[in-house]
């Protein structure tokens, strides 16, 4: 089987390096860089994949030397449904305060802060008395 871009294949992790892994595709080897492996950040690929773990993989890029570059995210089927937020429970995380409330109340603790700093900063290096 040829290998052409945009194809959706099974294969086998053969290596893992910190960057990334090898996966074996209808006898050919590709790369799944470690940005490829998952819609989330990645910090240790080895927390995702172990070697002859069977992965669908994307090819995603064949360069002139035949290097395959893979995707295992983008062969995850897309969710339609979207992301649904309770709305009340956020407000009760925030103790039942707005927006505006919430935001008033920094800019006001803000503000008492660089107050305090200031005072102390004039306390510290004071007005020198001239000789």
């Amino acid at each position: 089987m040829t290998l052409k871009v945009g194809t959706i294949l099974e294969g086998t992790v053969v290596n893992i390096t910190n960057f990334g892994a090898f996966v074996d595709v209808s006898g050919k080897t590709g790369l799944v860089h470690i940005s490829e492996v998952s819609d989330t950040y990645v910090k240790d690929i080895r927390q995702h994949l172990k070697e002859k773990d069977k992965v669908k993989v994307k090819v995603i890029a064949i360069d002139d030397d035949g290097k395959i570059s893979l995707s295992i995210k983008q062969a995850m089927p897309k969710s339609s449904k979207p992301i649904e937020i309770d709305w009340q429970s956020e407000r009760n995380k925030n103790n039942g305060l707005s927006f505006e409330e919430r935001l008033a109340k920094f800019l006001k603790e803000s503000e008492e802060r660089i107050q305090d700093i200031k005072h102390r900063e004039g306390k510290r290096y004071g007005t020198m008395s001239r000789r």
